[in-house]
């Protein structure tokens, strides 16, 4: 079901409690698996927006949040050798990767907004969102490495190859 279709079938007060409900803190809920889906279809509309996005404008000239500059310097100086073209599971979900992501993460806490909430994160940019292309990260690590991909010409591939298909 398209995520437009989910929130057409809820109505209008389903929705309004769907989005007050996502704008309280985590600690809030147990487990919910109607919680869970309603975080499952904004991690995938951000990621649908988003991809929309580099498929219609270049991607070196997109800011993604006030602070990319910072972003992506930071970014670069702890993750230097981090092949941001190719990810793998690992490089965000090995124990030895989460002790390099967490200090990065958490100093953009109150810089970057939701910089901890769930996103959804193309492993192989060149590639469009798919089960096997995708991983589930925080929107810091999402920004990261999307503001590199865009300025180091990786998502460059995504941009031709939407305008090569109009």
């Amino acid at each position: 079901m398209a995520s437009h279709e989910a929130l057409a079938a809820l109505g209008v007060e389903g929705a309004s409690a769907a989005a007050h409900a996502l704008s309280l803190p985590a600690e809030a809920y147990g487990n919910d698996p109607r919680l869970e889906v309603m975080w499952a279809m904004k991690a995938y509309n951000h990621a649908e927006v988003y991809f929309n996005l580099i498929s219609s404008v270049e991607p070196k000239f997109l800011k993604l949040t006030k602070v990319d500059d910072q972003l992506y310097s930071s970014f670069r100086e702890t993750f230097k050798e981090l092949d941001v073209k190719q990810l793998k599971e690992g490089d965000l979900k090995s124990d030895e990767a989460k002790e390099r992501w967490r200090p990065f993460c958490n100093q953009f806490e109150g810089i970057v907004e939701d910089f901890n909430y769930g996103t959804l994160l193309r492993l192989d940019c060149e590639k469009d969102y798919s089960e096997e292309n995708t991983i589930f990260a925080t929107r810091v690590q999402f920004f990261a490495v999307e503001i590199a991909r865009n300025r180091e010409g990786y998502n460059d591939a995504v941009f031709r190859s939407k305008r090569s298909q109009s």
